[in-house]
Formats: C-alpha cells, structure tokens, sequence
C-alpha cells in the first residue's frame, strides 16, 4: 500500500533540522501503526515538493532511516517500511499532549439539545452470553450470506454502474420501488403506485419524516404506552403535545385518544413491544374516528413477515378507504437492521414533501444498497429467507413456551401473532433492570423494559426475545430467569 504524501505535514512550532523533522514524521508513522511493513513511502522528489523542502533533505532524511531498520530501499522503484521495523509495541509512546483549552462556551453556542437515543440494557459484547433473549439482532445462522453476497456482486458491475455511482437528485432505485409494490405490498393488501412509495434508511427514519412534516408546536399526537422508544423523543423534538395512551389487550383503544388530535402513530399488527395484536374490528373502529374527528393515522407495521401464528390482519393501509395512513415498513428484522433501509407509503402529497425533506439531510439512500436489495427480491432469496426466519422462530417460540409452562412463567400478554419476542412480567416488587442485572451474572440476557415508558418509576417488566438463541439453549435459558425471579 502506498502511504500518501497528504499523510505528512510539518508542524511549524516543531524544534530540530529540517531533516530531522522529517524523519520524525516518518517513525511516528511507524510507531503509532498508521504506516506498515512493506507500505511504499513517497518518493523524494513528491514529498519534497509537497512540504516545500529540498530534495536533498528529504533523500538524507530517508537514508539515515533506512539505517535505522527503519526503511528498506529497493533500486529504482523507492523506500518502503522495512519488514523489521521496530514495531508500536516494542518502543513506549510518550504521554499524549493535552488537548488545548476550548474558549468557545458551547452552553451558548448550542441553538438547540438532542436527547440519546433511549437505549436497552444490551452490553456491546452480548454474544458471548450463553444465553442471550434479546431483540432485533441478526443470528447469522439464519442469514442467506451467499445469496445475499451474489446479489451485492451483481449490483457492483458495470450494468449497474448508474444505480452504484448517480447522483440521483432523491429520487429512489425504480426496480427496488417496483419489487416493493410487487412482492411486499400486496401481502399486506395494498395497492400502490409508485409516487405513493419513498425509501427511507429505516423505519425510524420514516418516522422523523412524517413527524417532521405534520407536527409542530401547535398539534398534537397520540402514541402508544408503552412504545418504541425512538419515537417518543422524536415526538419531543417536534415539539408538539404528545398524549400517550395505554395499550390493552387489543393494542391501543380508539376511543380513548383526545379530541382535537392531528396524529396517532401506531403498531396494530405487533405492538411494539407488548406484542398484542390489534383485531380487525377495532382497526376498522380507529379508521371511523380518524374519519370523524379528522386526524392521520401512521402505522409502523414492523415484523409483518413473521406472522406464523393464525397469520397477519389485514394492514390499516388496506382498510383505508379515505387516505388518511401512512405506512411505514422496514427490512430491519426480514434482512438485517445494519442495512438501515425502509419505506414509507403514503398518499403523493406527503410522499412529495417528505422526498424534499430527505432530500435536504442524505439526498438519497446509497444506490449500491438499493439495487442489491431489488436483486434479493427479485430472485426470490427474500422469500426463501423469510420462510427460514419464520420457521425457525417458531420452533424457537413454542420451545420458549414449553419451558414457561415448565417452570410457572407466562407472558403479561398473549401473543397471537408470531414476531421475535414476549412481554413479561417480573416478580411483584422486583424492578426489571433489577432482575436483568441478577441474570447477567448467570449468562442470561434479558431486556428491561423501562426505555419503552415514559421517565418515572422503574418498571417490572421485560421483553424476552428469542430471535438470537439457538432453540436447544432456551429451556435452560428460561429455567435460569425463574430461578432468578424466585431468588
């Protein structure tokens, strides 16, 4: 590899010959491991001209380092970092110089605050945990590598030089937009057309949108409690007045959002995270009240693909008859959420405005992640990985729930749809943080569910999840929580 000569630069309060500078700046290179064995440095005459010296002091500088065992010459073709170069751990590296004083007061500079994203208690390292429940993480034993690598292949060669390399001014890949209104829409009984379909980097993304353009400080929105917890800072940012309204056991009830709201953000499908399923009946009853009090709808209608339990209901956006939903859907959980790619399908108006909106923060997403996902849909590896995750998961629940029944658990909340995970319940008295903690001393991972409420009083809930554990793990998994909660 070739170090570049923009890699050297002379610090003009620096003490010593020219020369000696510069061979400063090429051990350093050495010792702190930016510059390798066998990486070719830049000719004298180049780095010359590039730190306005003469040549001869860079031709000395070099020398004296080739007979220092740090560089190597070989004939005509230049210097190269030795092969037994003293390596960064053989020589110790003086204390660094402490950063300069800031003299900017940023508590003035900063026009406006944003709040870390509310996180689970997930360490970094949860994979070397025995027994990890916890959600929305890729196993890799159920991903498509090879198919998936065939179609990321395919979509960096010259045929698709355009999609990789344009600039396409916030317009979206058309055979990604056009497998998504043939292959995934339909399964959720809609029926778009292609001004109607915007891709995102996520679905939280598309939840930023749609905040963005249709709230403010004059409106207000309904959410779900508990909720994702993303959307609920979203929701603050936007400064609107944000009314959370519990979830029973059909999801949220229409009947309790607040006159004069503007827009209620939802997960019928698979409430996220209490997992409840929202019936028909009341889909159709909150679809009436939008019509009746005049407020949007957006639902969030992640997971769909793994409805293996009785199936999926019908999508909000397949029962509108009125326009008053935006959907929002993701590859998150189907493919892998480091893929950070979504879409949002809504009528053209607000597909428009929030194309403009995207366009002005990332323009568009990467054209190379785009068409490599049309690929995967196109040649049927995103059916086929679907139907894998699906059935693994179930064996996985029905594992989860043999060994719940086994030792006197149950989920705080029926499940009757599928998905990835359960909502529990820890013992009376005992916080879910408190039993999380207790059980990662035993190798067990749990997620403590007090980022999905409100700030407040700790909450005695956590969310199971058994999408990153091997199904013959889990009964000794589930055996270790119950131990725990009976401690």
């Amino acid at each position: 590899m070739a170090v570049p000569v923009e890699a050297f630069r002379l610090d003009p309060a620096a003490t010593g010959t020219l020369q000696r500078q510069v061979q400063q700046l090429v051990m350093d290179g050495i010792l702190s491991g930016r510059f390798r064995p066998g990486d070719r440095l830049p000719s004298s005459r180049v780095l010359a001209r590039h730190l306005g010296l003469s040549r001869i002091t860079v031709t000395l500088a070099y020398a004296d380092l080739v007979a220092g065992d740090y560089l190597s010459a070989k004939g005509r073709s230049g210097y190269y970092v030795a092969a037994d170069a003293p390596r960064p751990d053989t020589f110790p590296r003086p204390a660094p110089a402490p950063a300069p004083a800031s003299r900017v007061d940023w508590s003035r500079r900063l026009g406006q605050r944003y709040p870390a994203m509310a996180g689970l208690a997930r360490p970094e390292d949860w994979r070397r945990y025995r027994y990890p429940f916890i959600y929305g993480q890729t196993d890799a034993r159920l991903f498509d590598h090879s198919n998936w690598r065939r179609c990321a292949l395919e979509a960096l060669g010259t045929r698709d030089f355009t999609p990789l390399t344009a600039d396409t001014y916030g317009q979206d890949d058309p055979l990604l937009v056009d497998e998504i209104m043939r292959r995934i829409l339909p399964r959720r009984g809609i029926d778009a057309h292609a001004d109607e379909v915007l891709i995102t980097m996520g679905a939280q993304n598309a939840l930023w949108l749609v905040t963005q353009i249709l709230l403010s400080q004059r409106r207000r929105a309904v959410m779900e409690e508990p909720c994702y917890p993303p959307l609920r800072e979203i929701l603050n940012l936007s400064r609107c007045t944000a009314t959370a309204i519990p979830v029973d056991g059909h999801g949220l009830p229409p009947d309790a959002i607040p006159p004069h709201t503007d827009v209620v953000f939802v997960t019928p499908s698979h409430h996220c995270p209490t997992a409840v399923t929202m019936p028909t009946e009341r889909r159709r009853a909150l679809l009436a009240r939008a019509e009746a009090d005049d407020f949007l709808i957006v639902e969030d209608d992640y997971e769909f693909e793994l409805a293996f339990v009785g199936g999926p209901s019908p999508a909000l956006k397949s029962l509108d008859r009125t326009g008053r939903v935006a959907y929002i859907g993701s590859f998150a959980k189907s493919l892998f959420p480091g893929l950070r790619l979504g879409y949002l399908v809504a009528p053209p108006p607000l597909v428009r405005e929030a194309r403009a909106l995207r366009a002005l923060i990332l323009r568009h997403v990467p054209g190379h992640i785009q068409r490599a996902t049309a690929y995967f849909l196109q040649r049927g590896h995103y059916d086929t990985q679907v139907a894998r995750i699906a059935r693994t998961y179930a064996a996985r629940r029905d594992a989860a729930l043999a060994a719940m029944q086994a030792h006197d658990l149950r989920p705080e909340r029926d499940n009757t749809f599928g998905g990835s995970s359960f909502w529990m319940r820890a013992p009376d008295g005992v916080p879910g943080r408190a039993l999380a903690a207790r059980l990662r001393a035993r190798d067990v991972l749990i997620e403590p569910a007090d980022a999905f409420f409100g700030p407040g009083r700790a909450r005695p809930f956590y969310r199971l999840a058994y999408s990153s554990i091997a199904a013959d793990d889990i009964p000794e998994g589930v055996a270790r929580i119950a131990r725990a909660a009976a401690a």
